[in-house]
C-alpha cells in the first residue's frame, strides 16, 4: 500500500495543547457470568494537530475507547477531558453536548453507517440539520462543497449510498464528519473494509484533510502497516489495557513489549525471504473475570512467574516511550 509522504504538520509539537486527556479510564460490563473489563485503567493523550494510532487485535478494547469519547457508552471510572473540560459525569455530558461540532466520528463500515433510504445530500447534511441555522441554499452549497473536498462529483448528491463503491461510501462518511468543521475526528477502523488500493486512497485523503484543516485524529486500527502510513505516535492495546505507547519510529524500530513485537512480525512483507515467522498464537483471553498478573502472560513466550502474579504498570523507558512489561 503506497501513501504519500506525511506533512511536517503531523509532528506533535512540544507546545501544542492537549485536545484529549484520558486518565485511569475503565469500562466494565456486568453479566451473569461475571464482570467484563473492556477497558481497564487506560491513560491516553491526543494533542492539537496530532494523529495518534490506536492498535490492537479484535477484542482489545480500542473501539470501546472511541465509543466512550462520543458518548455512545458511559465509562465506569476514570476521567476524560475533551478540549480542556471533563466529559464524564453529569456536568461532563453537558460539556459533550456543547462540543459536538468539534468532535466527529468516521465509522468502520461505510455501508452500514449510511441510511440506504436517504440520498447522499441528506446523509451528508444530517449534522447540519441537527445543528440548525442554515438556509436551504446554504445547506445545499455546503453539501456540494463537501463532496468536492472528499473527491466526489457534485452529481453524487442526488444518488443513494448503494450506487457507490465501498471507497466512495467511505468518502461520503468522511464528508459527513467534516460537515460541522470539527477539530478532532475519531476514525474507527476506517479502511479495514476496503481493498488495499482503496485503503491508500482513503489514507491519503485523511492526510490531505489533516494538513488542510489542521485536524487531529484518533486513528483506530488492527493493522500496524496501515497505522504506520498515517500516525506519528502509536498506542498498543491488549485485553483492555495499554501495553506500549511511543513515537512511531521507536515503536516500529525497537518495540519493547512482546505483544507489539508479535504484531510487527505478523505484518506481511513484499519479499517472502524477509517475511518473519509469526510468533503469536492463541487468542485474547476473555475479559470476564481476568486472571491476575499480565493479561498477555498466557501467550507470551518470555513470561516468567512474576508476569503471572503481578500486573505490570506502564513505565517510561525513553522520552515519550512507555511500556507495561516487567521484562522491558
Amino acid at each position: 500500500m503506497e501513501t504519500r509522504a506525511e506533512p511536517a504538520s503531523l509532528e506533535t509539537l512540544p507546545g501544542s495543547r492537549p485536545l484529549l486527556e484520558i486518565r485511569g479510564l475503565r469500562t466494565y460490563f456486568y453479566t451473569e457470568s461475571g464482570v467484563g473489563k473492556a477497558v481497564d485503567g487506560v491513560d491516553l493523550d491526543v494533542r492539537e494537530g496530532e494523529v495518534l494510532g490506536l492498535v490492537g487485535e479484535s477484542g482489545s478494547g480500542k473501539s470501546t475507547i472511541g465509543r466512550l469519547l462520543v458518548g455512545l457508552i458511559p465509562p465506569t471510572k476514570g476521567e476524560i477531558d475533551l478540549f480542556g473540560e471533563p466529559i464524564t459525569g453529569k456536568a461532563g455530558h453537558r460539556h459533550l453536548s456543547r462540543v459536538r461540532r468539534r468532535l466527529q466520528f468516521v465509522f468502520q463500515d461505510p455501508h452500514g453507517s449510511l441510511n440506504p433510504r436517504m440520498r447522499v445530500d441528506d446523509c451528508i447534511a444530517e449534522p447540519l440539520d441537527i445543528a440548525g441555522g442554515l438556509s436551504r441554499k446554504a445547506r445545499a452549497d455546503r453539501v456540494l462543497e463537501l463532496l468536492e473536498i472528499v473527491g466526489l462529483p457534485r452529481s453524487s448528491a442526488d444518488r443513494y449510498p448503494h450506487e457507490f463503491s465501498g471507497g466512495q461510501r467511505q468518502r461520503i462518511g468522511i464528508a459527513r464528519a467534516l460537515a460541522l468543521r470539527p477539530e478532532f475526528i475519531v476514525c474507527d477502523e476506517p479502511v479495514s473494509a476496503l481493498d488495499v488500493s482503496m485503503q491508500a486512497q482513503i489514507i491519503n485523503l485523511l492526510l490531505d484533510l489533516q494538513e488542510r484543516f489542521g485536524l487531529s485524529y484518533l486513528f483506530i486500527a488492527h493493522d500496524l502497516a496501515v497505522v504506520r502510513s498515517i500516525a506519528r505516535r502509536v498506542a498498543v492495546m491488549y485485553a483492555g489495557s495499554m501495553v506500549e505507547q511511543g513515537p512511531k519510529g521507536e515503536i516500529y524500530r525497537a518495540p519493547r513489549h512482546p505483544y507489539t513485537q508479535a504484531l510487527l512480525d505478523a505484518v506481511p512483507r513484499p519479499d517472502p525471504e524477509r517475511q518473519r515467522k509469526p510468533t503469536l498464537s492463541g487468542e485474547i483471553p476473555s475479559i470476564l473475570n481476568p486472571l491476575p498478573g499480565c493479561a498477555f502472560a498466557v501467550r507470551c513466550p518470555m513470561a516468567i512467574g512474576r508476569c503471572r502474579s503481578e500486573r505490570p504498570m506502564p513505565r517510561e523507558i525513553a522520552a515519550g516511550h512507555l511500556v507495561a512489561c516487567h521484562l522491558a
